[in-house]
């Protein structure tokens, strides 16, 4: 289009200008709040736990540092290092980001520069020819620029800028999820392998015990003073302790390669040094009254953004009902050569505004929006089944930690009272006092005691590290990026600013 505006036209183009402007803060989306649950105002399990008020940090991000296990602190330092599971996760919340600056953009007008040139020639012998003597060879040389903007008069932009910033703090929280799960993870595989590492332990003085006692039946045999059936019996208590110490050293080192695996290394050439489970100390953990546990669960705030998100679809959906307005301008230079092409008389512009307002379309609107809400109510009943899961696996811990706590000690003294028996029963055997029989149950009552109460101990060190987990490990709603945080970068900026590529910790 050339020419001159007419003045009409300049009246009409400033009032829907400002009726844009005027409308540009209406938002349908409905108010968002999270849903209250009733929550108890104790925990009712029992455990090695210390109570803590809501606003505390509960434990820190190194939790497993209380074990005091340098190993270990080792080991969960390369895991948040070099895990690829974990990187994976963190570059999904990079993509998450880029999809705000995504919905972003269309909040603000869209602005190009284009140019073509192009040389024409036309048949002489056309049809319609209106004249024989018009040039059949022509240049075409032309640039400009275009804007369009879409005005957010009902909050569709905002709203899908809002879903993408809260599905941004949903994957944040996701990534702290994965992160505390896999730290979980590798905490219980070493307290397993470790507990195997107490279990050979035993079957090496074991076996040490066994051949000694075997020494003594074929003695006794040679003597004639014993049977034939004593020396079997001890062979067998010495082969199938060896054999039992065979399978303890194959777990130990498929689990020495799932550990390598979760740092980071090559299970190939990964090697941890046999130790027992002595020297690792088992932690008091400040569990904090249950309303905390809302703000601890990277789960639960992962549940609730979503929730969020969820509910600016709708907004999204409702904004739909509504018209549609967009504004569009283009201007520019056209010539047959580059003499003249700047010139005002071989300008060229023109200025237009579209809307558009769905009348019938069969439904469709009603049902785009009905599913989002459907959608938000299914959100909300996964964030209560979360929290509902949440408290279900901080009882469970709390009652294990209780109960093997007890039960270790019950075990301590079954083991004690064990060994005296065995001992009791070698020396009455060995005095001609008793039969071997005796000395073989007393050995396997020995053995098994002994095993049981590493193997207890394994298990609360276990669940101690469970426990950290169901609470949060040291994780804090206070870490999830803020709305505004999720934006990677300033659209005006020409450059990323230094940070702006955050990853979640």
């Amino acid at each position: 289009m050339m020419g001159v505006v007419k003045p009409a036209c300049r009246l009409t183009a400033a009032t829907l200008l400002t009726l844009c402007g005027a409308l540009a803060g209406c938002n349908v989306a409905p108010p968002y709040a999270a849903p209250k649950m009733a929550l108890p105002a104790s925990y009712k399990g029992t455990g090695p736990f210390a109570p803590a008020h809501p606003e505390d940090q509960l434990l820190q991000d190194d939790w497993w540092r209380m074990f005091g296990d340098e190993e270990l602190d080792r080991l969960e330092a390369s895991l948040n290092r070099a895990n690829p599971d974990l990187q994976a996760a963190r570059e999904t919340y990079i993509q998450a980001r880029d999809m705000v600056g995504e919905a972003r953009s269309q909040l603000y007008p869209q602005l190009s520069a284009q140019a073509s040139g192009s040389q024409n020639r036309q048949s002489l012998h056309r049809l319609f020819r209106a004249s024989s003597t018009g040039p059949s060879e022509e240049a075409s040389l032309d640039y400009g620029a275009a804007l369009s903007w879409e005005p957010d008069l009902w909050g569709e932009i905002r709203n899908r800028t809002n879903f993408a910033k809260a599905n941004a703090q949903a994957t944040a929280a996701m990534v702290a999820s994965a992160r505390l799960s896999l730290e979980v993870e590798l905490a219980n595989d070493y307290m397993a392998l470790r507990g195997l590492d107490a279990e050979h332990a035993i079957y090496t003085k074991t076996l040490s015990y066994y051949g000694e006692a075997l020494k003594i039946t074929k003695l006794r045999f040679s003597g004639k003073i014993a049977a034939g059936l004593d020396v079997e019996r001890a062979e067998n208590q010495f082969a199938s302790a060896q054999a039992a110490d065979t399978d303890v050293e194959t777990q130990r080192a498929v689990l020495e390669h799932a550990i390598a695996v979760l740092a980071g290394e090559s299970p190939s050439t990964f090697n941890l040094p046999p130790e027992g489970l002595a020297h690792l100390a088992i932690p008091v953990i400040p569990t904090g009254v249950p309303s905390a546990l809302l703000q601890r669960r990277p789960d639960i705030a992962q549940s609730e953004r979503q929730m969020a998100a969820e509910n600016a679809a709708i907004g999204v959906a409702r904004a739909a009902f509504y018209p549609n307005i967009q504004l569009s301008a283009n201007a520019g230079f056209e010539d047959d050569a580059f003499g003249g092409l700047a010139s005002l008389p071989n300008s060229l512009w023109s200025v237009g505004a579209s809307a558009m307002l769905p009348l019938f379309e069969g439904g469709l609107r009603r049902a785009e929006e009905q599913q989002s809400r459907s959608a938000f109510a299914q959100a909300a009943d996964n964030y209560r089944l979360t929290v509902l899961q949440a408290f279900r696996e901080v009882e469970d811990q709390l009652v294990l930690t209780g109960k093997l706590a007890s039960e270790y000690r019950q075990q301590q003294d079954a083991l004690t009272a064990a060994l005296k028996v065995q001992d009791l029963s070698l020396r009455l055997y060995t005095d001609g006092l008793d039969n071997y029989l005796n000395v073989t149950v007393a050995q396997m009552a020995a053995l098994t005691a002994d095993l049981a109460t590493t193997q207890v101990q394994s298990r609360r060190l276990q669940a101690v590290v469970g426990l950290i987990g169901a609470v949060g490990g040291g994780w804090s709603t206070a870490d999830l990026p803020t709305p505004e945080q999720t934006i990677p970068f300033d659209p005006l900026a020409l450059h990323n600013e230094p940070g702006d590529v955050r990853k979640p910790d």
